[in-house]
């Protein structure tokens, strides 16, 4: 057991410093098995029988300049989800695209004009089917719907099941939540983004219930990522800057259905303002660490998408407070 758990700390603090490397090298290149860049945007992680599978956006081709609107909505065609899976997170082997998006019916929610941003996986043990969910939309994201997807393996392929407004609320950035007693959770960004919306999912994952909570009302919060320690949930967030970076903030709540309290920016140090250059997507608890979690964070180059990095840091939790340091201190 204490071998085991040096072994993830290993891994762990190497991963983190490696991450942290890449992310400030020229490009921000981080490669697969195949030698090819990494290409897993808004990424979320799934843990399953000692394996690691990420997944993420897949930004690729030209970047545009959508016209007509209010801030500075830069896109590429929408390329599907990636899939990526490794035992140590150090080491990466391409599983392939997860979800492919669709190349001919623009009506699609999927088709390649559109938005597909933010997959997260979770695993349902009674159906045995693994779950995506993920923002959908269009270009000028008037659409604003939560998409699902669902497979029986955990790298996919995922068939797209279709999308929904929770509760006929609107949902742009999202994240998903699976409790410690099955329960799941839709985390997602609502009210043209001046509210957090906590919204409880059917115990097949599939569908929203009844069940939400309307939290961090008028505080513009976006880029949702959750995570639970010592009986206590914590969430962090991003402001609204568009493509620009910005401080993170976070809140912490006994119940994911409870009060949540503002806390503050749980990044220390210098470049702690702009969350490192960086917008949170996902916090991992790193299996055999107790109290261990990774950040991991999206370094956008708002003119050239293909080529945004990644920020992958050692989260801590000290009583209530959440610290996430930038590793090159």
């Amino acid at each position: 057991m204490i071998r085991k758990f040096l072994l993830y700390l290993f891994c762990f603090c190497i991963c983190s410093s490696l991450m942290a490397q890449q992310t400030r090298s020229a490009g921000g290149k981080w490669k697969d098995n195949q030698g090819k860049t990494i290409n897993a945007h808004g990424a979320g992680m799934l843990f399953y029988k000692g394996t690691y599978y990420l997944f993420g956006e897949i930004k690729k081709g030209k970047t545009h300049l959508v016209p007509n609107q209010n801030w500075e909505d830069y896109r590429v065609d929408a390329g599907g989800v990636s899939c990526y899976s490794s035992k140590d997170l150090l080491n990466w082997k391409y599983e392939g695209i997860a979800m492919a998006p669709d190349k001919t019916d623009t009506a699609s929610d999927i088709h390649i004009s559109k938005v597909i941003e933010r997959p997260k996986v979770i695993y349902n043990n009674e159906t045995k089917k693994f779950v995506m969910w993920m923002h959908i939309d269009r270009e000028d994201y008037s659409f604003a719907r939560c998409g699902v997807a669902v497979s029986d393996k955990p790298a996919g392929p995922y068939l797209y099941l279709g999308s929904v407004r929770p509760n006929g609320q609107e949902s742009r950035d999202v994240t998903v939540f699976k409790d410690d007693n099955g329960d799941a959770y839709l985390i997602y960004s609502s009210e043209e983004n001046n509210t957090m919306h906590i919204c409880k999912l059917a115990n097949d994952y599939l569908s929203p219930t009844r069940n939400y909570i309307r939290i961090l009302q008028g505080q513009r919060r976006e880029a949702p990522a959750l995570f639970k320690y010592d009986h206590k949930y914590y969430l962090i967030t991003s402001l609204c800057s568009g493509w620009d970076p910005n401080p993170a903030r976070y809140a912490v709540a006994d119940s994911m259905m409870g009060n949540w309290r503002q806390i503050g920016n749980p990044c220390v140090g210098k470049d702690s303002a702009t969350t490192f250059y960086s917008q949170s997507t996902y916090v991992l608890p790193i299996d055999g660490k107790k109290g261990g979690f990774l950040f991991m964070a999206d370094k956008w180059n708002k003119t050239d998408l293909e080529k945004s990095g990644y920020l992958w840091l050692p989260l801590h939790v000290k009583g209530n407070l959440v610290e996430i340091y930038d590793n090159k201190k």
